[in-house]
Order: C-alpha cells, then structure tokens, then sequence
C-alpha cells in the first residue's frame, strides 16, 4: 500500500494506468510523463483526464463536473501563486483554471494572499 492511500486518497495513478491500457492504449505516450510522477496534484488528475477523455462538448456534463472538483491546500497556493506571478486578476485566473471567480476570492481570504 503506498503513502496516498494510507492518507485516503484514492491511488489515482493505478487508477488512470489501468484507464489507459484497457481502454485508451493509444494514448499511452501522451500521458506518460503526468503517470511517472510519485504523486500527482489535483492539477495533474484534471489535466490527465482532460488528455484521456477529451473536453466534453455536452454543456450540462461540465457544469457538474466543475461542481464536484475539490482542490487541497497545495492546489489552491498554486493556482494563487500562479496569479501572482503571472499578474492576474481573478477573473482571468478564473477563466485560465475554469473556476469561479468567488472561489478565487474566498480563497484569497482564507489564505490571506
């Protein structure tokens, strides 16, 4: 058992490699570099499964994927430190991340950026 799961996290990498051979062998290669990773942000899961299964054209389905994203507390010091860096306001860090801009601000608030 390795660290992640003993943490309750769900072994995303097994997870996706297992994805991958069953049903997407061709995208192997593709994905090769976030899977080699020891361990994989809340960045890396949505942008390895954004490469596997594509960006939904169904408006609806990404509406309720987007409600049921959660970022940890890594995540989300990354996405501000991305702001910073790159002098954004919320709204295009908003849009750059396809999060609201609230959340931005809440957690500019909670994190004291």
């Amino acid at each position: 058992m390795n660290k992640e799961t003993e943490k309750g996290r769900p072994d995303y990498i097994r997870i996706y490699t297992d994805i991958i051979n069953a049903k997407f062998p061709h995208k192997k290669e593709e994905c090769k570099v976030l899977l080699n990773k020891k361990t994989l942000s809340t960045l890396d899961i949505i942008e390895l499964n954004k490469k596997i299964f594509g960006e939904s054209d169904d408006e609806q389905t990404t509406i309720y994927n987007r409600k049921h994203r959660s970022y940890d507390k890594k995540t989300i010091l990354h996405i501000l430190d991305y702001q910073k860096k790159h002098r954004y306001n919320n709204q295009q860090v908003a849009k750059q991340f396809k999060i609201s801009r609230n959340t931005v601000t809440r957690w500019k608030k909670i994190f004291q950026v």
